[in-house]
């Protein structure tokens, strides 16, 4: 409801101040849930744009994100105003979430890590059973990508994301070599795991922009993982969790 609220209000607040620039920022759970249901391989088709219809997104968040596309590409036509919608596909990088339960898998699976690296205890929790499967936006490709939608003048909405897809097993693997350890997975099937397969078809924003996301995941997380072991060292003191300091990190 707020999600709806938000946009509603802002399309309206610059529809009566003569504001023609806007951007609505749109999410995969946009796409339907059936198209997301089996653990993808490197052959199965990605989301596409028009996959978007018949439309069966993710309940709630999926509908308003589906819903206000629609009206902001109706405020463009009645109102000619400038807009652009990118589908964002899991942007991650620094400075983003890294605790709390709403961050992004790529900062979570960091912190547990670290937080085992530095504790001793090389056991992590796993929401799911590891075999989901994701692509993962460094933030720098996320900035320089809408850069580029509104360099073009494509006013539809348009997937925002990286082609890389891995599972999340994949995605621990990668995090441990950073850290130079081997973590034990607990799995946990109670716990939220989203869809079993997603990943962006980025032939659209190829040709309408001549550019896709390029930060592979391993430099992303490499950088990820780097500004959430200061976040960590900077916020717990030594003494109340017995850290040791870490070399070549």
């Amino acid at each position: 409801m707020l999600s709806v609220l938000i946009n509603v209000h802002m399309l309206v607040a610059a529809k009566e101040h003569g504001i023609k620039d806007f951007l609505y920022s749109s999410s995969a759970c946009a796409y339907p849930t059936f198209k997301q249901t089996k653990i993808l391989s490197a052959d199965d088709q990605a989301l596409a744009e028009p996959d978007a219809y018949p439309a069966d997104p993710e309940s709630g968040y999926g509908w308003e994100k589906l819903f206000n596309e629609i009206l902001t590409n109706f405020y463009e036509s009645d109102y000619d105003m400038n807009v652009r919608i990118p589908r964002y596909h899991n942007v991650y990088g620094p400075y983003g979430t890294w605790q709390g339960g709403r961050e992004k898998a790529p900062a979570a699976l960091c912190r547990k890590i670290i937080e085992a690296k530095l504790s001793g205890n090389h056991e992590i929790e796993v929401w799911g059973d590891g075999e989901q499967t994701r692509s993962f936006m460094y933030i720098d490709d996320c900035i320089t990508g809408m850069d580029k939608m509104w360099a073009s003048d494509y006013t539809k909405p348009l997937n925002l994301g990286s082609s890389e897809m891995v599972s999340i097993n994949q995605l621990i693997d990668m995090i441990e070599k950073i850290a130079e350890i081997e973590v034990e997975r607990k799995y946990d099937l109670t716990k939220p795991q989203g869809v079993r397969g997603r990943n962006s078809d980025n032939t659209l924003i190829k040709e309408v922009t001549g550019w896709e996301p390029s930060v592979g995941l391993q430099t992303g997380l490499e950088k990820t993982y780097a500004w959430i072991y200061n976040e960590i060292k900077q916020g717990r003191s030594d003494v109340s969790l017995n850290y040791s300091e870490e070399a070549g990190v």
